[in-house]
């Protein structure tokens, strides 16, 4: 009954379009909603690919059978066939009588809260408690994986500094070498971070082109493999026969080849010339010399060049591999940084929360998405007359993310009643302690420095009047000078006992007959 079935497909496509667009007109006022919808039309999409794909195949009719059927009814008596087929169905519910007819006209209706569907418990199975239906990131456990890497452990840091630097692998934001990253837990690392921000993307962004945007970003690590112009992994950051470190610091203090640290007093960098970890590193460097030095001949170790280059191929699969992860992570963290710049400010926030009030704000949020499902579907004009209610707030207190006062003790303990004037930054008035405190660093005050003359920022912390700035400046700039032309001016005398001093100290013991 291919025709049956053709007929079958096309009533299908229409239901699936017309359920598609009752979905689009809905503007769903919660984020958990509006997901839910998101998915519901991406799933309604991917059912009309389906469906498309077998139509398709039955108006190309490879195998006949479609043609036949037609030649069926068409020639003969039409009654015979229509009670061979009639006698077909009848014998299939009688042995199957409790099979269960679809009902395409409610398949994909919307259905009313009190229909017993569950909405969004697809949603809720989706999203973790700390994501908050796609608001924020939740990277606690690869936070855990990170610490423990090789190189990382010796530099512990936080989850909020984590999230500035988890997309960086290049030095200083990176602790962790090139020699270290072939390691399979670096790999198995990086492997993770990029399978969770590509299905954190595919959650929340269920209606966009991604599988698009991935190849597109599979394109450009490709020509940027070629070119060598991958961050962190070019030819000048490790070359055949060459011992040469990765970077060679600042270039204001001493660098030590072989530790590949810089120094910024040579006095000690003289002192660590003798320490054991100094000495390990240039054995292992020397040794590393010797070894490149062999295969550039043809024989390591009494190895064959060949198994040598085969393992050096080896490498550099397993090096691309990494590499290709470490550009993807780059690449969704640049697409997602609205959310990543909002999940710190998140963790900010519940950093400054007791636990008492961080189940209170998490049932909230779940009361506040239920309760569009248990209010009947009348009360809309309440709904919308409700939305519009001026939230009471006399004390003028900051708003929170979810659009309310934040806690009148949490206003007091933070200070954001106190205003913090800098002229610097063209009178910008900064509410509490903290912003203040933290402004110095920011672009703004800088910028402001900078317009002014003043290069070298971090001696001017809790300078805010541009007059202060520029008397500390000069008197700065006087004393560097003081300081450059009496070292310069020092003349050295000598007594008979050849004791070297100033010219002044040897006059006044000349004067007092010491001499």
């Amino acid at each position: 009954m291919l025709l049956e079935d053709q007929r079958f497909l096309h009533e299908d496509l229409e239901r699936l379009e017309q359920g598609i667009s009752d979905r689009v007109l809905e503007d769903p006022r919660h984020i958990r909603d509006r997901l839910n919808r998101d998915h519901q039309i991406s799933g309604f999409l991917d059912r009309i690919q389906q469906q498309s794909k077998r139509l398709l195949d039955i108006y190309n009719d490879t195998e006949g059978l479609r043609q036949k059927e037609i030649q069926l009814i068409s020639t003969g008596d039409p009654f015979d066939e229509f009670y061979k087929q009639l006698n077909e169905i009848k014998d299939f519910h009688r042995r199957y009588p409790n099979e269960p007819v679809e009902n395409l006209e409610r398949a994909y209706k919307r259905k009313a809260p009190g229909e017993g569907e569950s909405a969004t418990a697809e949603i809720d199975n989706l999203f973790t408690g700390e994501e908050a239906y796609g608001r924020f990131l939740d990277l606690t456990t690869l936070h855990e994986d990170y610490l423990n890497l090789p190189g990382v452990q010796s530099r512990r840091i936080t989850y909020l500094q984590y999230l500035n630097v988890f997309d960086q692998f290049t030095p200083p934001q990176c602790p962790i070498k090139r020699p270290e990253k072939t390691t399979d837990q670096y790999f198995s690392y990086v492997g993770r971070l990029a399978e969770y921000l590509e299905g954190f993307l595919r959650r929340t962004r269920p209606l966009d082109d991604l599988d698009k945007l991935f190849t597109a970003f599979d394109h450009d690590f490709d020509k940027a493999w070629e070119a060598k112009e991958v961050p962190g992994w070019g030819v000048d950051t490790q070359s055949v026969g060459s011992a040469a470190p990765v970077t060679e610091g600042t270039g204001e203090g001493v660098w030590c080849p072989d530790c590949a640290k810089e120094f910024k007093n040579e006095n000690v960098y003289r002192n660590h010339l003798s320490g054991k970890k100094h000495i390990k590193a240039a054995e292992a460097r020397a040794a590393k010399g010797s070894e490149t030095d062999r295969i550039v001949n043809g024989e390591v170790n009494g190895i064959s060049t060949s198994k040598t280059s085969a393992s050096s191929a080896a490498k550099d699969l397993k090096e691309r591999a990494i590499a290709e992860r470490e550009y993807r992570i780059r690449k969704l963290a640049l697409t997602m940084e609205t959310v990543r710049s909002d999940t710190r400010v998140n963790v900010e926030r519940r950093q400054g929360m007791t636990e008492r009030e961080r189940q209170q704000e998490l049932d909230a949020l779940f009361a506040e998405s239920a309760e569009p499902s248990l209010r009947p579907s009348g009360a809309d004009d309440d709904s919308d007359s409700s939305g519009d209610e001026k939230i009471y707030n006399p004390l003028k207190l900051p708003l929170a993310w979810d659009g309310k006062p934040i806690p009148y003790w949490l206003y007091k303990l933070h200070g954001l009643g106190v205003e913090f004037p800098c002229e610097i930054c063209g009178n910008f008035v900064y509410m509490g302690r903290r912003a203040f405190d933290k402004h110095f660093n920011e672009a703004r005050h800088i910028y402001g420095l900078k317009c002014l003359g003043i290069t070298n920022t971090t001696l001017f912390r809790e300078i805010t009047g541009i007059e202060d700035a520029l008397k500390l400046w000069d008197k700065i700039q006087r004393d560097k000078k003081k300081e450059k032309s009496g070292g310069e001016n020092v003349v050295q005398m000598e007594d008979a006992e050849g004791n070297v001093m100033p010219e002044k100290v040897y006059y006044d013991l000349q004067k007092q007959g010491l001499l």
